[in-house]
């Protein structure tokens, strides 16, 4: 037995690869689906100035757009097919998730199993599609309108048709991103629809790396203070690290049992509650729900002025004033949606009552708590307290950043919230392919332990 587990010690390894085909083959299709993701974002919509919209974009550098344009992956800034990214499908998700909490039918969907699960994909489908449709018809306009008041314009002929087939774009658009991500989770290798986001804010980073660096070598920033960005950088990776592996460990205790004539003493094992069960969910959720309406009002701006006059104009600013990195209705707004949505998304992928269930029926007891309701209160119990603690983790990561942007001007890919994302997904990726390579292992053991079998 111990040869056995040092075997699989010392070939669970790089070396290991070499053997592992499917895995080869699911990391291969991995790759090619995040390239291909990438050279959609460089497929413009039909009918744009990029000429014109460079000079736009520039002029609102560091505002909501910049936040955005790194969700998707710079699509945003050149206005491609996939300029808005996966948000609708996320947003989408957000809806489907909260109605099958609330509303009765769809709450028997959630219970049904893979059935449910697929029909409530179906709905989470269609809600995409009719998002993107909005939200394409609002970009159009705002496309139309933005930067009418200076006479620069990035559409070459505004009109309907104009409006139709950009909407058309972007829906296809969003509909593939959809369609590949759940290409990469069932075909490759981790989270297809985290890994987009992840390529989209990775391929970003390089950007901001050159731009922090030329900040220092013109002078606009100490080399000191260069230095402590990237050690700050560093060290909220750490603590990201630390806190993503941090679990409360509840034991668990079940009874002797005996099978015929022999006696098996009980056994004891533990039930793991994350810190962090939501994982990278709340930010994201809570990104997207403030992001879009937020590019709708700044793309709206020139438009509203040139056509509603000084109260368009003025309503407009003072939302996007409030709402911009930094400013506290902002901090407020999305503090609340990361807790929000940490306990939400905790209380839909971790049941109490059905975990205690569960354990009742396989004979399974915590010592000290009696099986069923109790059980069920405890447990609940103990992830309400984790859950206040990871969801101040969360909160923290994520503020972190809009007080660095509106202090110090930092960046937003150094934020937290962008190496929140990159750093979870990787660790899931990179867990489900030891995952991978384990199973591969194993496979060769007992392979090997039946051929010996055989030659005996």
């Amino acid at each position: 037995m111990a040869t056995a587990a040092d075997t699989l010690a010392q070939n669970l390894s790089f070396a290991g690869f070499a053997k592992a085909t499917d895995l080869k083959k699911r990391l291969w299709f991995t790759l090619g689906a995040l390239v291909v993701f990438r050279l959609c974002s460089f497929v413009p919509l039909p009918g744009i100035d990029p000429v014109a919209l460079d000079e736009l974009f520039n002029r609102t550098a560091g505002g909501v757009l910049d936040f955005f344009n790194m969700f998707s992956g710079g699509a945003l800034e050149r206005m491609s097919i996939i300029a808005l990214g996966i948000m609708p499908y996320i947003t989408a998700s957000i809806v489907v998730q909260l109605m099958a909490s609330v509303h009765e039918p769809w709450k028997a969907l959630k219970k049904e199993g893979e059935a449910g699960r697929k029909k409530l994909n179906q709905y989470t489908r269609i809600g995409t599609v009719i998002l993107t449709v909005f939200q394409g018809y609002g970009i159009a306009v705002g496309l139309e309108g933005w930067g009418a008041s200076s006479g620069v314009s990035a559409v070459i002929d505004p009109g309907w048709f104009f409006r139709i087939s950009t909407i058309i774009s972007l829906l296809g658009g969003t509909l593939f991103l959809m369609w590949l991500g759940e290409q990469i989770t069932s075909r490759g290798v981790g989270n297809g629809i985290s890994l987009i986001i992840m390529a989209g804010i990775v391929a970003q980073l390089p950007v901001a790396l050159g731009g922090l660096f030329e900040q220092a070598r013109t002078g606009a920033i100490s080399g000191g203070f260069l230095l402590l960005v990237l050690a700050g950088a560093l060290a909220v990776i750490a603590f990201i690290c630390f806190m993503e592996r941090a679990q409360r460990r509840i034991l668990i205790q079940y009874p002797k049992r005996q099978v015929g004539n022999r006696m098996f003493q009980g056994d004891r094992s533990h039930l793991p509650l994350k810190l962090n069960t939501p994982g990278v969910i709340p930010p994201i959720f809570a990104s997207s729900l403030l992001l879009m309406p937020l590019t709708i009002a700044q793309f709206a701006g020139d438009g509203t002025a040139a056509g509603a006059g000084g109260l368009g104009t003025d309503w407009l600013l003072a939302v996007t004033t409030a709402l911009q990195h930094g400013a506290p209705l902002y901090m407020v707004l999305y503090a609340a949606g990361i807790v929000f949505f940490a306990f939400f998304y905790t209380a839909v992928v971790f049941n109490p009552e059905e975990t205690a269930e569960n354990l009742k029926k396989y004979g399974g007891f915590i010592p000290g708590i009696r099986p069923g309701q109790k059980t069920a209160e405890y447990l609940d119990y103990v992830l309400t307290r984790i859950t206040v603690v990871g969801a101040a983790y969360l909160t923290f990561i994520c503020l972190l950043p809009e007080f660095l942007i509106a202090e110090l001007a930092v960046p937003f890919y150094f934020g937290g919230t962008s190496l929140l994302i990159v750093v979870n997904v990787t660790m899931d990726t990179v867990a489900q392919i030891q995952g991978h390579l384990l199973a591969h292992q194993y496979e060769g053991l007992i392979r090997k332990a039946r051929l010996k079998g055989r030659a005996r």
